[in-house]
């Protein structure tokens, strides 16, 4: 018997099939019920080329009709110059790992370093690190940062105006830390004050999680937020859509403590909803509890500049 994607030859099948001591290829799989074992031939079409595959799905395509979304829910079909694509079609700035000895390659270090520089310009934050999975994920994070520079407080507060996927993703972490997760209630699609003032001021509250702008689409007004959380030894945590930062105040304006979100919208398409990226961006007091890599410039022996994994 001979198959066509199989390199061995016929000399080859017989000598492994007397090495097994079997006589033929169905013998190896004798152990298989009679019952489950198909006795006829697979009734499939002759295989087509590439370009008759092309053909075909490009016919299945035809049928569709676009539409324009506006769904929104962190997804976002934004115009993205042509110029990201041709960049991320280079592996080496995909993503932002490093190879084994990261010191050794300088260019990739420095792409690092520069997108952090650039993440904590939008962001009004001092540090960045060197990118999350994505705004779910890094909003966790944010939400175990808080709880680690707390020490002795374990609750967090997220407002109820928060994407819905991202406080799943919150609850799982959460569930799995020990770390007690209370809603903030919405009023007319907007955080409300009085309930956030009320359980702040509890003093048992580790980090408050809100988003800017919300589910909604609503810009919230966060005046003195921040100062009312710090009163009460509390940190604020602002979920951010990416493409926002350059034109609304930003996370540090407001006065939070740590900045979340997921960059689709500077760039990645859709992808029917991934693979993103999310970024994380905080102050100086807290990088020793940020979590991923930091990528720092520094000067060699030599006092030429350098890029080392911080």
């Amino acid at each position: 018997m001979s198959y066509k994607f199989f390199p061995h030859t016929e000399d080859d099948i017989r000598a492994m099939l007397k090495t097994c001591g079997e006589k033929s290829l169905d013998d190896l799989y004798k152990d298989i019920p009679e019952d489950l074992v198909l006795k006829k031939e697979y009734d499939l079409p002759e295989g087509l080329s590439e370009i008759e595959v092309r053909k075909f799905f490009n016919g299945l395509a035809d049928g569709n009709e676009t539409l324009k979304c506006l769904i929104g829910a962190g997804c976002y079909d934004h115009y993205s110059p042509s110029v990201v694509n041709s960049i991320v079609s280079r592996s080496e700035f995909l993503t932002s790992y490093t190879p084994y000895q990261a010191e050794i390659s300088q260019g990739t270090l420095q792409y690092i370093f520069e997108y952090q520089s650039m993440m904590a310009m939008l962001t009004g934050m001092e540090v960045s690190n060197a990118s999350m999975y994505d705004g779910c994920t890094a909003t966790a994070e944010a939400m175990m940062m808080a709880v680690a520079a707390a020490k002795k407080r374990n609750k967090v507060l997220i407002s109820a105006t928060v994407n819905p996927i991202v406080r799943r993703v919150v609850d799982t972490y959460a569930k799995y830390h020990g770390v007690t997760i209370e809603v903030i209630a919405e009023a007319d699609g907007v955080t409300d004050r009085a309930d956030f003032e009320a359980k702040v001021a509890a003093n048992d509250v580790a980090g408050v999680i809100v988003a800017a702008p919300n589910f909604y689409g609503i810009v919230e007004d966060y005046t003195g937020w921040a100062d009312f959380c710090h009163s009460h030894k509390t940190l604020l945590i602002m979920n951010n859509v990416a493409s926002t930062l350059g034109v609304l105040k930003t996370p540090g304006e407001w006065g939070a403590d740590i900045a979340v979100g997921d960059g689709q919208s500077l760039g990645i398409p859709m992808n029917f909803g991934g693979p993103y990226v999310g970024y994380l961006c905080t102050s100086k007091k807290l990088i020793r509890k940020m979590p991923g890599r930091i990528v720092g410039a520094t000067t060699d022996m030599e006092g030429k500049r350098t890029f080392v994994l911080t």
